[in-house]
């Protein structure tokens, strides 16, 4: 039996992110290539080494309830803050939905982390007896996910993804998949993360990857696919799309802002850390098999780029394996403004290559001052560029673990 293979398009955005907490705000910041990389705001900052990250300014009591934030890790808030924007943008109604085909996949990486090192201070610091009565309903990394059902009902598909730095755009690809299969038809798809707490910092600081601060401005510390990159810098967010069917969005007006029109995914299976070439094309060439596109479709990839020695100058080679040495494909890392919001950050970077093709306008890779000659692709240095006509973009995401996740989306105009 053959399976008639649905179109998915997007038609809702959420985002909270350290340039800003509404996807309009967010895209003129990446474009005008402002940071949100600054000095790190937190009572333990003089027992770090690294003083900088991408904080978002998020306060849950702006947008919740006592009640509410009885139940919700800083995770959470993000996630349901970016979903009930992203459902209403979309327009839809749910009630008016067959709630048991909508649902909701969420990818993080670290979970309720706040919610976590809470515990062991009350245990280990201040010798109490008793946690928190709802720290693992807090802690737990499937929180957001369930926030974001129980807040719209969903009956669907529940599923968080925890696979690094790939989480939300494997959530996302998967999310995608349902639809295509006529499994669901609305999924509410991305990734949150919050884990800017001192013992997480801590852990990062001992791998030796973060950024060392720029001493001329610390919003410059990211500096993707430059000589003088000396690693990344963590970041807190979340993303969430609305996914549904093309019939569904045409039938009732929906704006659309792309096509999600392939995913591949694939797993590296040699070293915990280190990035594969083969691994990284392997996922590139599943995504544009799925989307039954060539290499040359491609107007535009967000890179993963995270400002590490290794990633950065195998991510180019990868790319070059799939496009051909000599491509001129524009290429960019959003990571450079935005930081690396790990769990959250493919989704965010999907949010980001969505809003540049449906406005034509390619993001930067700002701080490229100083092109390493590993790193010999057109990364978009500094100013963004305007692309009339775009078709096609890319967005890439590899992890720790060796999960690769790659997404293709299609401007509007080609439904």
């Amino acid at each position: 039996m053959t399976i008639k293979r649905r179109r998915v398009v997007i038609t809702g955005l959420g985002i909270v992110s350290p340039l800003g907490n509404s996807p309009e705000t967010f895209f003129n910041k990446i474009i005008a290539g402002i940071s949100g990389i600054g000095p790190l705001k937190a009572d333990f900052v003089e027992l770090l080494d690294t003083r900088i990250a991408a904080q978002a300014d998020f306060n849950g009591t702006d947008h919740f309830s006592k009640q509410q934030l009885a139940l919700m890790d800083r995770v959470s808030q993000f996630a349901l803050y970016a979903a009930n924007q992203a459902v209403a943008d979309s327009g839809l109604s749910f009630p008016d939905l067959d709630l048991r085909r909508a649902g909701v996949y969420i990818g993080t990486g670290m979970g309720g982390a706040s919610s976590t090192e809470e515990g062991y201070v009350r245990l280990y610091k201040e010798q109490l007896k008793r946690l928190k009565p709802f720290t693992v309903l807090m802690a737990m990394n499937n929180a957001a996910a369930a926030q974001i059902a129980m807040e719209y009902s969903l009956q669907g598909p529940n599923m968080t993804f925890s696979t690094a730095c790939a989480s939300s755009a494997v959530a996302i690809g998967e999310a995608y998949r349902q639809i295509q299969y006529g499994l669901t038809d609305v999924m509410l798809a991305g990734g949150t993360e919050a884990l800017l707490t001192f013992g997480t910092i801590k852990a990062w600081e001992a791998l030796r990857t973060l950024a060392q601060e720029d001493p001329s401005n610390p919003a410059n510390s990211c500096k993707p696919f430059a000589a003088d990159r000396t690693g990344l810098v963590l970041g807190e967010g979340a993303a969430i799309l609305v996914l549904e069917s093309y019939e569904s969005a045409k039938a009732r007006g929906a704006k659309i802002y792309a096509e999600v029109s392939g995913y591949g995914t694939c797993n590296d299976s040699g070293h915990i850390t280190q990035p594969s070439m083969d691994g990284q094309a392997n996922a590139i060439e599943a995504a544009l098999a799925s989307a039954n596109l060539q290499a040359d479709a491609i107007g535009y990839i967000n890179a993963h780029g995270t400002a590490t020695v290794l990633n950065d100058a195998t991510e180019t080679l990868a790319i070059k394996k799939v496009f051909g040495n000599e491509t001129k494909v524009p290429v960019s890392s959003t990571k450079s403004m935005h930081g690396h919001l790990m769990g959250a950050a493919g989704a965010v970077e999907i949010l980001a290559t969505a809003l540049a093709l449906t406005n034509e306008l390619l993001p930067p890779t700002i701080n490229l001052n100083n092109p390493d000659p590993a790193c010999d692709l057109d990364y978009i240095p500094n100013v963004a560029r305007k692309s009339p006509n775009i078709g096609h973009a890319m967005a890439n995401s590899f992890a720790f673990g060796g999960t690769s996740g790659v997404l293709i989306l299609s401007h509007s105009r080609m439904l």
